[in-house]
């Protein structure tokens, strides 16, 4: 399959081309299949040749600035969102390494569910996280719970999925990440720039998440593979000219450090599950964790337990009601994960090994 291609050479040969005007038509005005629209007909048209007039200009960054002195190359043209969105990275990183700031833990509900859309009821995840999140702020520590489940009531909110930059190579993929939003394609809408600003914001990160298939819900993996440029990630897009592959290939090449942008915060993981999977599924989240130099809060910190094993569905909540054990095991994760905190505040947080430089760094 490599045939007489040489080192680093950018592979082509996948994508299907560019959509056809009849398609995209089709695509853009699916969103106005309500009747309701009708009335409104020659300004959709009208909206539909901007779009289009996008397409084809491929107007991904509509709005960007000359990147200025402190990039690379300061007469590149710069997205202005991800500008922002880099800057307000740059002061949460500022206020985490403040020590006169309060203690921040986030505390992500990785459960799709809420009563806000179809299942029409809150997830168990979601209770063990309020109960989690008690716990801490009567330890002293200001929590911000994040709810994945609003991607799924929410209007038109998205976690768009990662492209997978890293793999043609790593500086291609950008801290925090210029994939998104691409006014181009209509991804838009994206969470991800609050996402990174709130992980950056923590000192200690709780993860709190059911089982689904063995592993964790998909709102928590897309968020999971779009921190991937939290492990590595460029901050200095203009080193690649955006997204040219053919650069950043002779950048990875020529030596990169693949600088760990959330390494020293503390991390607790509490999953549940109904029938098979939580030990598979604890394991993935704190390798994961671990891999991006994050620091376990003990192993009261790390748990994994079965709620109403082999019981109906429609009674789980009153699983969780009976369940005091799991209750009180997922506050002792909340207090190890606050214990953890206040030694990683005093310097005190020990994690052997983490000065050890890596013989493979990836």
């Amino acid at each position: 399959m490599a045939g007489d291609t040489k080192e680093g050479q950018v592979r082509k040969g996948q994508y299907p081309g560019a959509m056809t005007r009849a398609a995209f038509s089709e695509r853009f005005r699916a969103r106005f299949y309500d009747p309701a629209f009708r009335g409104e007909d020659p300004a959709i048209e009208r909206l539909e040749e901007i779009a289009w007039d996008g397409y084809c200009k491929a107007r991904k960054a509509p709005v960007t600035r000359k990147a200025g002195p402190e990039f690379q190359d300061p007469d590149y043209d710069l997205s202005v969102e991800w500008y922002e969105a880099r800057n307000r990275l740059i002061a949460a990183q500022k206020r985490w390494e403040d020590p006169a700031t309060p203690s921040r833990a986030l505390v992500v509900c990785g459960a799709p569910r809420n009563d806000g859309s179809c299942p029409g009821e809150m997830s168990k995840t979601f209770r063990l996280a309020k109960v989690a999140q008690e716990v801490l702020e009567q330890g002293g520590v200001t929590v911000d719970l994040l709810d994945l489940s609003r991607l799924t009531s929410d209007y038109d909110l998205r976690i768009h999925p990662c492209k997978g930059c890293v793999s043609t190579a790593m500086p291609l993929c950008h801290w925090p990440c210029s994939c998104y939003p691409n006014h181009e394609l209509s991804q838009v809408n994206d969470w991800m720039n609050e996402l990174y600003e709130r992980w950056v914001s923590a000192h200690g990160i709780l993860l709190v998440t059911p089982t689904h298939w063995y592993a964790m819900p998909s709102p928590l993996k897309l968020m999971m593979d779009r921190l991937v440029c939290a492990d590595g990630g460029n901050p200095d897009p203009t080193r690649t000219a955006g997204k040219d592959a053919d650069k950043a290939k002779e950048v990875e090449l020529a030596g990169w450090d693949y600088p760990q942008h959330l390494a020293g915060r503390t991390y607790g993981v509490v999953v549940h599950g109904d029938v098979a999977g939580i030990e598979g599924n604890r394991r993935i989240l704190t390798d994961w964790l671990d891999w991006m130099g994050l620091v376990d809060a003990g192993p009261t910190a790390r748990l994994d337990r079965y709620i109403g094993y082999y019981e109906p569905y429609a009674t789980s909540h009153e699983a969780l009601d009976r369940d005091e054990a799991v209750q009180e095991e997922t506050r002792n994760a909340a207090r190890a994960l606050a214990e953890a905190i206040g030694a990683l505040r005093k310097g005190e947080l020990v994690s052997p090994g983490k000065d050890l430089k890596r013989p493979r760094a990836k």
